[in-house]
């Protein structure tokens, strides 16, 4: 069975500057970037439908991916995958210190434990320190500093409001998000109503990131949440195809009421299971 050291050997030949792999060759940080982010979506993806079987796989190409920038960051002498091993268990011992209080990641397993609530506020002291650390001028560093651009923009929203909500920003309960969500659509309507196309973006936004908001006080992550929404959309959109495809029809040739009664029946097997016939 292949091994670590062997998946970093491969990644050095396909580097190689004179036996190498032409395409890896052409590679650099960023232009591997897209295909990080698709790798990761495929680990969720498996994940959210089950598919534990095709699960090391998915996750075995996203780890190719930090392969691959260890092994460009070596070519460049800035670091390697073993600094990046380093890096993150380091990283974890210091942030559970209620499991290596005294920093030894070899240390006896007979401490205390914690409550969830403790740990988790301790993991919040602990990276706001570490973004202290980090800034030339700490007075000047913003909490939201280190919240990376690239992430999705429903997740990257949760983020926003998540940290601004540790200092006092914040709702105190759902039912105001939803007031405010109110709020957001009425804006909408009126910036329809002016047909400022920029506006009416700009509302939107808005009222997209009071759902995500909204999302949290109810504890449901967004991104899974609508990733849910699209994976159902498209289970009762294609039900709508072969219903019309067993009867020889064409969903233009349709009305919107036609289509629309067979969304309500694909809503209904999947609450009920089909009809008996």
């Amino acid at each position: 069975m292949y091994r670590l050291d062997d998946l970093l050997h491969l990644m050095a030949r396909l580097r190689d500057p004179q036996y190498g792999c032409p395409w890896d060759l052409a590679q650099d940080y960023a232009s591997i970037v897209p295909h990080t982010l698709e790798e990761a979506y495929e680990v969720a993806d498996a994940i959210e439908r089950g598919d534990f079987a095709h699960l090391p796989g998915e996750l075995g190409d996203l780890l190719f991916q930090v392969v691959y920038y260890s092994q460009l960051g070596r070519e460049e002498g800035r670091f390697d995958f073993a600094a990046v091993v380093d890096g993150i268990t380091r990283k974890l011992v210091r942030r559970h210190p209620h499991v290596f209080p005294d920093g030894d990641l070899y240390g006896a397993l007979d401490q205390p434990q914690l409550d969830e609530a403790a740990i988790k506020r301790r993991w919040e002291e602990i990276k706001a320190e570490e973004r202290a650390e980090k800034a030339a001028a700490p007075e000047q560093l913003s909490l939201l500093d280190d919240i990376p651009q690239a992430l999705p923009a429903l997740s990257r929203a949760a983020k926003l409001q998540k940290r601004a909500a540790q200092v006092g920003f914040d709702w105190p309960a759902p039912l105001p998000v939803l007031d405010k969500l109110q709020e957001e659509l009425d804006e909408v309507l009126e910036a329809m109503a002016e047909g400022d196309q920029a506006h009416i973006a700009e509302e939107v936004g808005d009222l997209l990131f009071v759902a995500v908001n909204l999302a949290r006080h109810l504890k449901v992550e967004p991104e899974a949440a609508l990733r849910a929404a699209n994976r159902k959309f498209e289970r009762r959109f294609q039900f709508i195809e072969q219903a019309l495809r067993a009867d020889s029809l064409r969903m233009e040739d349709c009305t919107l009421e036609q289509l629309d009664a067979l969304w309500g029946e694909a809503k209904r097997q999947e609450r009920e299971g089909p009809a008996c016939g």
